[in-house]
Protein backbone atom coordinates (compact mmCIF):
# COMPACT_ATOMS: atom_id res chain seq x y z
CA UNK A 1 0.00 0.00 0.00
CA UNK A 2 1.24 3.86 -0.76
CA UNK A 3 2.19 6.09 2.06
CA UNK A 4 -1.01 7.87 1.43
CA UNK A 5 -3.12 4.70 1.60
CA UNK A 6 -1.52 3.97 5.06
CA UNK A 7 -2.20 7.60 7.18
CA UNK A 8 -5.94 7.12 5.97
CA UNK A 9 -5.86 3.48 7.91
CA UNK A 10 -4.09 5.45 10.92
CA UNK A 11 -6.36 8.67 10.74
CA UNK A 12 -9.68 6.17 10.21
CA UNK A 13 -7.63 4.36 13.28
CA UNK A 14 -7.87 7.54 15.41
CA UNK A 15 -11.28 8.40 14.97
CA UNK A 16 -12.23 4.70 16.19
CA UNK A 17 -10.16 5.09 19.19
CA UNK A 18 -11.23 8.65 20.61
CA UNK A 19 -14.73 7.18 20.20
CA UNK A 20 -13.76 4.15 22.23
CA UNK A 21 -15.67 2.17 19.65
CA UNK A 22 -13.77 -0.94 21.19
CA UNK A 23 -14.25 -3.85 19.05
CA UNK A 24 -14.12 -1.52 15.93
CA UNK A 25 -10.56 -0.37 17.09
CA UNK A 26 -9.41 -4.14 17.16
CA UNK A 27 -10.48 -4.85 13.50
CA UNK A 28 -6.77 -2.44 12.73
CA UNK A 29 -4.48 -4.47 13.81
CA UNK A 30 -2.62 -7.72 12.54
CA UNK A 31 -3.11 -10.93 14.23
CA UNK A 32 0.29 -10.58 15.25
CA UNK A 33 0.66 -6.47 16.20
CA UNK A 34 2.32 -5.44 18.56
CA UNK A 35 1.90 -2.27 20.98
CA UNK A 36 3.68 -0.91 23.75
CA UNK A 37 4.59 2.48 25.63
CA UNK A 38 8.34 2.61 25.04
CA UNK A 39 9.74 3.35 28.39
CA UNK A 40 7.01 2.21 30.62
CA UNK A 41 6.46 -1.59 29.69
CA UNK A 42 8.92 -3.54 28.08
CA UNK A 43 6.66 -6.54 27.52
CA UNK A 44 4.00 -4.35 25.67
CA UNK A 45 0.51 -6.28 24.21
CA UNK A 46 1.08 -8.48 21.10
CA UNK A 47 -2.54 -8.94 19.09
CA UNK A 48 -6.00 -7.03 18.63
CA UNK A 49 -7.12 -8.81 22.21
CA UNK A 50 -4.27 -8.05 24.54
CA UNK A 51 -4.14 -4.54 22.58
CA UNK A 52 -7.97 -3.75 23.11
CA UNK A 53 -7.52 -5.40 26.72
CA UNK A 54 -4.49 -2.79 27.47
CA UNK A 55 -5.96 0.56 25.83
CA UNK A 56 -9.27 -0.18 28.48
CA UNK A 57 -7.25 -0.09 31.39
CA UNK A 58 -6.52 3.17 31.18
CA UNK A 59 -8.85 4.93 28.65
CA UNK A 60 -12.11 3.10 29.95
CA UNK A 61 -12.04 5.01 33.20
CA UNK A 62 -11.66 8.56 31.78
CA UNK A 63 -14.98 10.52 32.00
CA UNK A 64 -13.77 13.00 29.08
CA UNK A 65 -10.99 11.63 26.33
CA UNK A 66 -10.01 14.87 23.62
CA UNK A 67 -7.59 14.07 20.78
CA UNK A 68 -6.15 17.33 19.65
CA UNK A 69 -3.46 16.28 16.24
CA UNK A 70 -0.95 18.19 15.56
CA UNK A 71 1.11 16.46 12.73
CA UNK A 72 0.18 13.20 10.48
CA UNK A 73 3.05 12.20 8.30
CA UNK A 74 4.18 8.85 6.30
CA UNK A 75 6.63 6.86 4.46
CA UNK A 76 6.29 4.13 3.32
CA UNK A 77 4.99 1.40 5.63
CA UNK A 78 5.67 4.21 8.79
CA UNK A 79 3.13 6.45 10.16
CA UNK A 80 4.06 8.99 12.68
CA UNK A 81 1.16 10.78 15.08
CA UNK A 82 2.29 13.64 17.00
CA UNK A 83 -0.79 15.11 19.16
CA UNK A 84 -2.13 15.91 22.36
CA UNK A 85 -5.16 13.76 24.19
CA UNK A 86 -6.90 15.43 27.01
CA UNK A 87 -7.89 13.03 29.83
CA UNK A 88 -10.52 14.01 32.12
CA UNK A 89 -11.17 11.80 35.28
CA UNK A 90 -14.38 11.32 36.78
CA UNK A 91 -12.80 13.07 39.98
CA UNK A 92 -12.13 16.05 38.83
CA UNK A 93 -8.08 15.66 37.50
CA UNK A 94 -7.47 17.06 34.11
CA UNK A 95 -4.30 16.19 32.15
CA UNK A 96 -2.91 17.43 29.05
CA UNK A 97 -0.44 14.62 27.87
CA UNK A 98 1.54 14.71 24.59
CA UNK A 99 2.44 11.74 22.22
CA UNK A 100 3.83 10.95 19.88
CA UNK A 101 2.93 7.68 18.42
CA UNK A 102 5.03 5.25 15.39
CA UNK A 103 3.08 2.43 13.85
CA UNK A 104 3.45 0.28 11.09
CA UNK A 105 1.16 -0.53 8.85
CA UNK A 106 1.44 -3.26 6.35
CA UNK A 107 -1.92 -4.72 3.94
CA UNK A 108 -4.09 -2.58 5.17
CA UNK A 109 -3.87 -3.16 9.23
CA UNK A 110 -1.00 -1.82 12.02
CA UNK A 111 1.40 -4.69 12.73
CA UNK A 112 3.62 -2.17 15.13
CA UNK A 113 2.36 1.12 17.25
CA UNK A 114 5.08 2.13 19.56
CA UNK A 115 3.81 5.43 21.41
CA UNK A 116 6.62 7.84 23.46
CA UNK A 117 4.96 10.34 25.73
CA UNK A 118 5.88 12.26 29.10
CA UNK A 119 5.34 9.93 31.33
CA UNK A 120 6.37 11.63 34.02
CA UNK A 121 3.72 13.84 33.58
CA UNK A 122 0.99 11.04 33.99
CA UNK A 123 3.24 10.14 37.43
CA UNK A 124 2.63 13.90 38.64
CA UNK A 125 -0.94 14.61 37.52
CA UNK A 126 -3.14 11.63 37.04
CA UNK A 127 -5.10 10.77 40.43
CA UNK A 128 -3.54 7.84 42.85
CA UNK A 129 -6.75 5.65 42.14
CA UNK A 130 -6.09 5.92 38.51
CA UNK A 131 -2.69 4.91 38.98
CA UNK A 132 -3.14 1.69 41.34
CA UNK A 133 -5.55 0.64 38.68
CA UNK A 134 -2.86 1.00 35.70
CA UNK A 135 -0.11 -0.90 38.14
CA UNK A 136 -2.74 -3.79 38.89
CA UNK A 137 -2.30 -4.59 35.33
CA UNK A 138 -4.24 -5.54 31.93
CA UNK A 139 -2.89 -9.39 31.33
CA UNK A 140 -5.32 -12.04 32.71
CA UNK A 141 -4.10 -13.15 35.93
Amino acid sequence: MSAAANKQVVERYWDAHFRREWDRMATFFAADAHYTDVGLDETGATGPDEIIRRLRLGIEPLEAYYHFPKHLVAEGDVVVTEHMEEWNFPTGEKIQHPFTSVMEVRNGLITRWHDYSHLGNLLENAPAWWLEHIADGWREQ
